[in-house]
């Protein structure tokens, strides 16, 4: 298992390189849509937002738990339509405000937050012309059943082979599926209505009775109004109607001049904590330094992978967790300089400075995960921003500190040489690597 450990890291660091450096992408059927993503927070590149008013019929204050209601279901909506960390928040008794990083289309964006959701299933009566794809349905139709009849588990995008148009599968619960299946089975040849908010989604001709409550909706949809269905069959309607008071685009908060600032700050705060790592520790922090762009490589393609949206905390997190690293391979380098001074040989010191050090790395990068765990679970989506990235580097960096450094380390000692003090900082007397009486005792143990 020793022996493949350096494979494993040229595998991993080859691949995240790999990813880092590859265009941005479709994954076919996938959400979201882009593999190898670099995404930006609202903060870093703006977007869309806007903000909505809840009302009742009866013109009432809208109860608490229905604007949760309404602000959880948008939020799913917008979570499944690819738009990462949005911010959906009430104001006041009757507000929703709705911040979506980076979304760019504005009618895609209306539709799915201000459409009700409200799906009926309206039978054509016999010698009426059945509306076309998006014209309203005459109101004084009755309804077989409500898209309460759904089954989200069921929702699902489809391809229609035959006609080239895309679909949106649907399985119905019991009642709606014996309902369907009675009315089918009397009204084959017949038009059947699928209206979403009085609009007309889709008017087929029942070809057949349909028994097994699995239906499908077919359409000239684009992708966008196919996913905007699926999303709003999945995730429900809202118990209330919206009235958008303003929507508009968001500029970047922040902009591209203050995250060129902030990447050059970290750059050379990232460079002092190389010039001193270079300066203290010599030849491991030469070591230290490689395993730290290494570790940056892996990040990075983690960050593009996922994707993770980068806003100002989440670049936050990062240096955090840099630092971090860093902390990793002082540890283990003090201890080894201990070992050492102890009398023993340069090899032996290594190993023992990376397992002594163990305990006290894992119980530091152990308290982090669980209070970014904490901060993830609990916090609001820019927190969650900054949780998600520290936990990804704690992770990354107590891979790169204890198995890259040390594999390094590992074959670099063996090179006659780096049996120097001066490569170690540290004085000739202190350092026992190439002292008689630290040979002997070495050749003593493997006999």
């Amino acid at each position: 298992m020793r022996r493949l450990i350096p494979f494993l890291i040229v595998a991993v660091g080859l691949l995240a390189l790999a990813v880092d450096v590859l265009p941005e992408f479709p994954r076919p059927g996938a959400d979201p849509p882009a593999f190898a993503e670099t995404r930006l927070g609202l903060d870093l590149q703006g977007g869309l937002g806007g903000e909505y008013q809840a009302f009742t019929a009866d013109g009432s204050t809208p109860a608490k738990g229905d604007m949760e209601t309404i602000r959880t279901i948008i939020e799913n909506r917008v979570n499944a339509s690819g738009v990462a960390e949005p911010v959906v928040q009430t104001l006041g008794s009757d507000r929703i405000v709705v911040e979506l990083p980076g979304a760019t289309d504005q009618q895609e964006i209306r539709r799915l937050i201000g459409s009700t959701g409200r799906l009926d299933f309206v039978p054509i009566p016999t010698g009426t012309t059945p509306p076309g794809q998006d014209q309203p349905i005459d109101p004084t139709l009755p309804a077989l059943f409500a898209g309460s009849e759904i089954d989200p588990g069921g929702v699902s995008p489809g391809f229609d082979q035959q006609t080239g148009q895309r679909t949106v599968n649907f399985k119905l619960k019991s009642d709606g599926a014996k309902a369907f299946a009675d009315y089918s089975r009397a009204n084959v040849g017949q038009y059947f209505a699928i209206v979403l908010d009085g609009t007309v989604v889709s008017a087929p001709v029942i070809r057949e009775p349909i028994l097994d409550g699995n239906g499908q909706i077919s359409g000239d949809f684009t992708t966008a109004e196919q996913r905007t269905l699926v999303t709003t069959l999945k995730y429900g309607a809202l118990p209330l109607a919206l009235r958008e008071l303003t929507f508009k685009s968001i500029n970047a908060t922040l902009g591209a001049e203050f995250l060129a600032a902030s990447i050059l700050a970290g750059l050379i705060g990232i460079g002092l904590v190389f010039l001193f790592m270079l300066l203290h520790y010599r030849l491991p922090g030469v070591v230290a330094c490689f395993a730290l762009v290494y570790y940056a490589v892996v990040v990075y393609a983690v960050f593009r992978f996922v994707p993770v949206t980068l806003t100002l905390a989440g670049v936050a997190g990062f240096v955090l967790s840099v630092g971090m690293a860093v902390d990793a391979n002082i540890l283990i380098f003090e201890r080894t300089k201990e070992e050492l001074r102890a009398g023993k040989t340069i090899t032996t010191a290594i190993e023992a400075g990376f397992n002594r050090a163990w305990n006290s790395i894992l119980d530091s990068n152990v308290s982090s995960l669980i209070t970014a765990g904490i901060l993830y679970y609990f916090g609001s989506s820019t927190i969650r921003g900054f949780a998600l990235v520290l936990i990804i580097g704690v992770l990354v960096s107590m891979f790169t500190a204890i198995t890259v450094s040390r594999s390094i380390l590992r074959w670099v000692v063996r090179r006659p040489w780096a049996r120097r003090a001066g490569l170690y900082g540290m004085r000739e007397e202190e350092f026992t690597a190439t002292a008689p009486r630290s040979r002997a005792r070495e050749a003593g143990a493997r006999v």
